[in-house]
């Protein structure tokens, strides 16, 4: 369940969205990537400002996807996309187990908030300054590790022990000075007074329900929360499972933990806020991988789509902005589809992540065949 657009606007231009679509295959057609490996913490902190849009909204505040069956397309999406890419996910966490499945060279996120920024930043000092993942989720949760659990240990006793384990005030205090000490002193990134606080919130939440907490849950050290039926918490998603039955999350292995750390140590993880169908953030994400010779490989949009859809102009706003970027044939867009469309297609709840090719929507879109939401799953899988 993710954002949508808060402002409408009616942007010129759109008849030439075709030949857009055209330039943005062509611009990539047999070039070398010429992306760094690495990024310096300047260059880090300077792009994701130079690409994001000024703050939005959105009516809840996201802390962690209630998308069950995401993992449900990743053996298919790593047989249908090229290694080595550009990745472009909406949102929070999920992003990591897309991220370790596909391996790209470097890896975007976007949001309408900038609170989702700030989350990732606070996941990254975590993935920094945590050897390994059960480490890593024992900080998340403001719990000490107990001596006796092994690092090999399994997703699902990870899960559970954690959620055996009580709160630790004091570990969970000295774990936010951690965080915000790594990025302001350590990565020297100049957050404001109201960022810190913010990175506070979010951190006090996952600590104080600990992986119990569901999609915009709110806890804070003296735990608790407020429940949102029917939604996976963080431990279900962590313990879920792909098509073929094997565990995709970023904590399921220590090779995907790996693959993640990895990726925030040299910061070609980046964050950036932007409105889908806003003016700067899309086009110059896009304009930044042309340059560099790059083609994107994945859009994981969520259902973001389906609130843009609610405005008479942004969806084409929107579908105008992703016809600019560097895509090609292998490139995939992956939804989630609502429980409406789910329900009138006769899908299982394991179905509603889908895989569509970013060609063929936006072809449909050029012969004005996109007239609702429901016609954006046209083109998939």
């Amino acid at each position: 369940m993710m954002q949508h657009s808060a402002r409408s606007r009616i942007r010129p231009g759109f008849p030439a969205v075709a030949a857009l679509f055209t330039i943005a295959l062509a611009a990539n057609a047999g070039a070398q990537s010429t992306l760094p490996e690495r990024y310096a913490d300047t260059t880090f902190w300077r792009m994701m400002h130079e690409l994001s849009e000024p703050n939005g909204s959105f009516r809840s505040d996201n802390l962690l996807s209630n998308e069950s069956s995401f993992q449900w397309v990743v053996p298919t999406l790593q047989k249908m996309t090229r290694a080595d890419g550009v990745y472009l996910g909406v949102a929070p966490e999920q992003n990591f187990t897309f991220i370790a499945a596909l391996k790209p060279k470097v890896a975007f996120i976007i949001d309408i908030r900038r609170g989702n920024l700030l989350a990732h930043l606070m996941y990254k000092a975590l993935f920094e300054t945590s050897p390994n993942r059960v480490e890593f989720a024992f900080k998340l949760f403001g719990r000490a590790k107990p001596a006796a659990l092994s690092a090999a240990v399994g997703v699902e006793e990870l899960m559970a022990t954690i959620a055996a384990t009580q709160l630790d005030t004091a570990f969970a205090r000295r774990t936010l000075t951690g965080i915000k000490d790594h990025l302001t002193r350590t990565r020297g990134f100049p957050l404001s007074a109201e960022d810190l606080d913010y990175i506070d919130y979010v951190f006090q939440s996952f600590a104080g329900v600990g992986p119990g907490i569901r999609y915009n849950m709110r806890g804070g050290y003296s735990g608790g929360g407020r429940q949102f039926g029917g939604m996976p918490n963080y431990a279900d998603l962590m313990t879920e499972t792909d098509s073929l039955g094997t565990q995709r999350s970023y904590l399921a292995s220590d090779e995907n933990y790996r693959v993640i750390k990895d990726m925030q140590e040299r910061n070609v993880i980046i964050p950036f806020t932007g409105d889908f169908a806003g003016s700067k953030a899309l086009r110059a994400f896009g304009a930044y991988v042309r340059e560099h010779k790059a083609t994107i490989t994945a859009i994981y949009v969520s259902n973001v789509e389906q609130y843009l859809w609610q405005d008479p102009n942004n969806w084409r706003l929107y579908y105008e902005n992703v016809a600019t970027l560097p895509t090609d044939s292998t490139t995939m867009f992956i939804r989630s589809a609502t429980q409406g469309y789910m329900r009138q297609q006769s899908m299982n709840s394991r179905q509603n992540e889908l895989l569509c090719s970013v060609t063929n929507h936006l072809a449909a879109f050029r012969r004005g065949e996109l007239r609702a939401y429901y016609d954006v799953f046209l083109h998939c899988k």
